[in-house]
């Protein structure tokens, strides 16, 4: 079997596919019209992708049987146009459920500690250390979870290890599931709103959430409260994200941005990057590049 992958992947899992017999190709970085070429000069049964696109140009290319996600989701890759053709589309959910937790957690600490205002400041010379020697902390404060999968589970031990109690909403959760993992079930993600000091993000991207999280969300967000999104950017209305900034003084720390490059090598104008209330990474870490 030949793979083609076009996006970094770790060395030792191409060296277990290799050692499983297949004849592996390593073409981090390939995309675009580059991608459909290779696809055609090199004939893979399957190509594996992180967050590169995967077109209908590419899926006609070459003989494809399979296209892997290396990630969780699977919105980068033109399912319909695949199924068309008789090409399976796979994903690897729960792979680095942990490497998103703890960022998740990283960004929530860093809007309560300002640490990115803390550094930049230092960088220019300034001490503030009595501006930045204030936070409100997390003890006591209620987590809002969006989405109770693999992912939002992993928030759970974690708010705890703070003293944050949970309140959450998901499709799946039910009030006996809510019960054993020790949180709180709500019946909307508006009431998880109402209820939390911080809300963080952790739902699949699909025909069903995207843009879920909206105005009616966000109004009912509280007053100076932390939102997180380490998922997907689509899920939110960017508008009424960045309106509720403004107007309700939410704090947001986000890892996925509406229209970013797929790849990531494109160059990139943060439309919320300007605004001191909003922190944001690009996939921080070796292990939490392959959560994306």
């Amino acid at each position: 079997m030949r793979i083609l992958i076009a996006d970094k992947f770790e060395q030792s899992g191409r060296d277990g596919l290799a050692a499983a017999g297949c004849d592996v190709l390593y073409k981090p970085g390939t995309k675009d019209q580059a991608l459909v070429q290779a696809i055609a000069a090199d004939k893979p049964d399957v190509l594996v992708v992180r967050s590169t696109k995967v077109t209908e140009p590419m899926l006609d290319a070459g003989p494809l049987k399979l296209v892997v996600r290396a990630g969780a989701g699977y919105n980068t890759i033109d399912v319909a146009a695949a199924s068309r053709r008789g090409i399976y589309v796979s994903n690897c959910p729960g792979r680095n459920s942990i490497a998103v937790a703890e960022l998740a957690f990283a960004l929530i600490l860093a809007l309560d500690r300002r640490v990115a205002d803390n550094v930049i400041a230092l960088r220019k010379g300034e001490w503030r250390k009595e501006e930045f020697s204030k936070a409100r902390g997390l003890f006591g404060r209620t987590l809002g979870l969006i989405g109770v999968g693999q992912i939002g589970s992993e928030m759970i031990p974690r708010a705890r290890g703070f003293g944050m109690p949970v309140a959450a909403w998901s499709r799946s959760l039910t009030p006996a599931r809510a019960e054993a993992l020790g949180i709180a079930c709500k019946s909307s993600p508006e009431d998880v709103a109402r209820a939390a000091d911080v809300v963080s993000v952790h739902l699949a991207l699909n025909s069903a959430t995207k843009g879920l999280l909206g105005a009616g969300f966000f109004s009912a967000m509280r007053e100076g409260a932390y939102f997180i999104n380490a998922a997907r950017g689509d899920l939110v209305d960017q508008a009424a994200l960045v309106q509720a900034i403004k107007e309700r003084k939410l704090r947001v720390g986000l890892d996925v941005y509406a229209n970013e490059p797929a790849g990531g090598s494109a160059p990139f104008a943060d439309p919320l990057g300007q605004d001191p209330n909003v922190y944001g990474t690009h996939h921080i870490g070796a292990s939490t590049e392959q959560a994306q």
